[in-house]
């Protein structure tokens, strides 16, 4: 499905997938590049995101991890 970019660089997702996905205003977005940099991956963050992260860095040092991410992007 294609769609526009505006002059202020804003970005229309149509309104099928906002409704699939649950995406209503107000709603963060997490924008990332894939890794072969010829991508844009958007990721709503919505409850049921938030609740499917549940468990998954138990005991993986989420702090450490955290503070390497920071990290990370102030490099870029």
């Amino acid at each position: 499905m294609d769609t526009y970019m505006t002059v202020k660089g804003q970005i229309v997702i149509p309104s099928k997938i906002r409704r699939e996905l649950g995406v209503k205003e107000g709603t963060r977005i997490q924008v990332e590049i894939a890794s072969s940099g010829q991508k844009i991956i958007l990721t709503p963050i919505t409850r049921d995101y938030i609740h499917g992260l549940k468990g998954k860095f138990k005991g993986k040092g989420l702090l450490k991890a955290l503070a390497a991410e920071k990290d990370r992007e102030r490099d870029r």
